[in-house]
């Protein structure tokens, strides 16, 4: 079944089922023991600044299991450690991994497109040599904020091609290793590969950074088949037909099904303006229904009592705000906005409505 040729009543159903398969998986014994055996294997924390664009789906391109990769969203990914809120979520989740022993690995990922340059990132109105020029000030900022010997935090410029989903890693000389260059029966050379590219990582880090390659190659030989087989042209245009703002999405592992904003930027209402844009864009071009989208906002909590209660009021601050917004923008698509606001239990990944 095309869920995005579903009526919106039955495309919001399928949606939050979704939410509660994956959090109940999430929350499966085995998945718990999984995440555990692969954190024992693997203790560098991996955390990836990225853009709203649905298509970025990196724990699914590297092949990684839910809960490993911390994810930052934000339209173009487009970021600043000025701002904020956004260093104050990013400090905190560094000192919480460090403190534990861990290093940390921040991907720091700009998209394009192969085959069209207009199926590439909106945010940098498709230029592909601006949003690498931000992901490196981003660089800049990291090694300003934790340092640039890198020892302990170490910041990492990443391409994602959005055609093949295959990934593109910068050094720090200029050198890039492009995955589309290789298949999955190339992994074997992936460590030296690595190791002439990012000869400044800790070695455990470029360890642990091997399986996200090879999962990747696995994963870019079956789009390419997909491809081969004339089954790949939709899900690399623009098919969203939800605006996610806040955090604690990942349930969200389908290719094309939202835009997901981080309450990050202090211009909040620009990357929701144009969530809207390309919602209504969608529906134009036929690529998904007219009869209407979803509006969610979440913010997820760690304990129950002021924590929890913090989270409702900003989700339904986040809700209102992003409404007006679209209303104010787009009035013609606001009568066809379907708004809900829930909290996410970050432990058990468990999605929980507080407005209807």
């Amino acid at each position: 079944m095309d869920i995005h040729k579903q009526a919106i009543g039955a495309r919001i159903d399928w949606l939050f089922d979704l939410a509660r398969r994956h959090g109940e998986n999430f929350r499966s014994p085995e998945a718990w023991l999984a995440r555990q055996r692969y954190l024992a294997e693997h203790p560098t924390a991996i955390a990836v600044l990225k853009c709203m664009d649905g298509r970025i789906n990196i724990p699914v391109a590297t092949q990684t299991p839910a809960g490993i990769l911390m994810p930052f969203r934000n339209l173009g990914g487009m970021f600043d450690l000025g701002w904020p809120h956004l260093g104050e979520v990013l400090i905190h989740h560094v000192l919480k991994m460090t403190g534990a022993g861990r290093r940390v690995l921040v991907l720091i990922t700009y998209h394009w497109s192969r085959g069209d340059p207009k199926r590439g990132c909106a945010g940098f109105r498709y230029d592909t040599a601006a949003a690498i020029a931000h992901t490196q000030a981003i660089r800049h900022q990291m090694s300003q904020l934790f340092g640039s010997c890198h020892d302990s935090v170490y910041p990492l410029v990443c391409g994602f091609e959005t055609d093949e989903e295959c990934l593109a890693l910068h050094g720090p000389d200029g050198e890039v290793l492009d995955l589309s260059q290789f298949s999955a029966a190339d992994a074997v050379t992936l460590e030296p590969r690595l190791a002439a590219l990012l000869p400044d990582m800790p070695v455990q880090m470029r360890a642990d950074l091997l399986p996200l390659l090879r999962g990747n190659l696995e994963h870019m030989d079956r789009i390419r088949t997909q491809i081969a087989r004339g089954e790949r042209l939709l899900d690399i245009e623009h098919r969203e037909w939800v605006i996610c703002v806040g955090r604690g999405f990942d349930f969200l592992h389908t290719p094309n099904l939202a835009l997901i904003i981080g309450p990050y930027s202090p211009d909040l209402a620009d990357p929701v303006r144009k969530a809207a844009g390309i919602i209504h864009s969608n529906m134009q071009a036929g690529r998904i229904p007219e009869d209407g989208f979803l509006l969610l906002a979440s913010v997820p909590y760690d304990e129950i009592g002021v924590d929890r209660a913090r989270a409702e009021m900003k989700a339904r601050f986040l809700s209102q705000f992003a409404a007006e917004v679209i209303t104010q923008e787009q009035p013609a698509l606001a009568k066809k906005m379907t708004t809900r606001t829930a909290v996410l239990d970050w432990g058990a990944r468990s999605l929980e409505l507080i407005d209807r």
